[in-house]
């Protein structure tokens, strides 16, 4: 496979972790194979050529995307010389809808074959952006089970590859070496915070999540909060020494152990949700965007959930927490609601366990490296 070279863009740390577990399966069937783009840490540890510092991607929502609309522009062009002068033989283009579609209409142009891993979210707002995928997308691999029915109907290729966080999630520790890990009382039970692995996230949730935590009785109560290390340590840290919150612990490693061990999470809007879901633990959603955000987000939006296990489920088992809707006293009441009622407890692991089904029905690996080699010419 010596010279053959894909080009990669990936925008998320999410993405970063889904597309290095490709990478690898691809370096292992494919050695030779040389990779360029845009990529955090886990897929430059695989072997990619990153052209730009991963975290200027990390940004969301309408008004902080027209912040960086300078930087987004230095990207599309550096890419296009790049598609034009390499001529890479195959574009993976992952999630990141808003710069990806962009990108996959040049490689196109460029007779640069795309393949869109992570299918954008047409179906909850934007619908144009099927056309899109249509006029310039080779290929596409779902990661939820209902996309590739969608994309069927508009006459775009799909193959749906299950859901990558079925390969990714593993526990190193038990409960007790977690325990003991990170000094928790064992008897008690475990309420866990997840505030996002943005700075952005971190500013608008984690404050919410800590004067929540103030309402629960510290004495029935451990409180754990997630920090994922893409965020801003000392914004992180101020924002939990400016609280009045006694006690906490936090999570900076281990995040699968988190999810899997605390009776309870309380978690941002995003890929950590369908995660603590595949693991099997009850949770509520939270979701704040800036009030531009959110007023445009909501014109637009389609789905009657915001949380990608509800969505997948087509129910509203897990509660969820948007906007104005998501105060401390909401937060409480959610959490109380479902632990102190057994039944409805119950209910929802039992729902829990049929989505970690639904999603480890295939290997995603196995999915994208006969995908890859399919549209590289390899016989399969």
């Amino acid at each position: 496979m010596e010279g053959k070279k894909i080009f990669w863009l990936v925008g998320e740390a999410s993405g970063d972790l889904h597309a290095s577990l490709v990478m690898r399966a691809l370096n292992a069937e494919l050695p030779g194979l040389q990779h360029i783009g845009i990529g955090g840490t886990r897929m430059q540890a695989e072997g990619l050529k990153s052209l730009f510092p991963f975290a200027r991607f990390n940004v969301m929502g309408f008004v902080e995307v027209l912040r960086h609309l300078g930087f987004f522009l230095k990207v599309q062009n550096r890419v296009k010389r790049l598609l034009k002068d390499e001529r890479p033989d195959l574009a993976i283009l992952v999630d990141y809808p808003g710069l990806n579609l962009r990108i996959a209409a040049l490689a196109d142009e460029l007779r640069v074959p795309v393949l869109y891993f992570i299918c954008p979210q047409f179906w909850a707002w934007k619908h144009e952006r099927v056309h899109k995928l249509r006029a310039s997308v080779k290929h596409v691999a779902c990661i939820l089970p209902f996309e590739k029915e969608l994309l069927d109907i508009h006459n775009v290729s799909a193959t749906y590859v299950g859901h990558p966080i079925a390969e990714e999630v593993s526990l190193e520790l038990s409960r007790e070496e977690f325990a003991v890990f990170y000094g928790l009382d064992p008897a008690k039970q475990w309420l866990g915070f997840l505030p996002g692995s943005r700075d952005v996230e971190i500013r608008r949730m984690l404050p919410v999540f800590l004067e929540a935590a103030r309402l629960f009785d510290p004495d029935r109560f451990e409180f754990l909060f997630s920090k994922a290390r893409t965020v801003n340590h000392f914004l992180y840290m101020d924002l939990l020494h400016s609280s009045s919150l006694q006690r906490s612990c936090i999570i900076d490693g281990y995040h699968y152990e988190m999810m899997k061990y605390c009776d309870f999470i309380v978690s941002t809007s995003g890929t950590a949700t369908l995660e603590t879901a595949f693991i099997g633990t009850p949770l509520v959603i939270c979701y704040k965007a800036s009030p531009i955000s959110y007023q445009l987000g909501k014109h637009f939006i389609r789905v009657k959930h915001i949380g990608l296990p509800n969505i997948i489920l087509d129910d509203d088992i897990l509660p969820e927490l948007i906007q104005s809707g998501l105060t401390p006293t909401a937060v409480k009441d959610a959490v109380l609601g479902i632990l102190d009622d057994p039944a409805r407890l119950a209910e929802i692991k039992q729902q829990l366990s049929l989505l970690r089904t639904i999603l480890a029905e295939k290997r995603t690996s196995e999915q994208m490296l006969n995908l890859v080699k399919n549209l590289l010419g390899i016989e399969v």
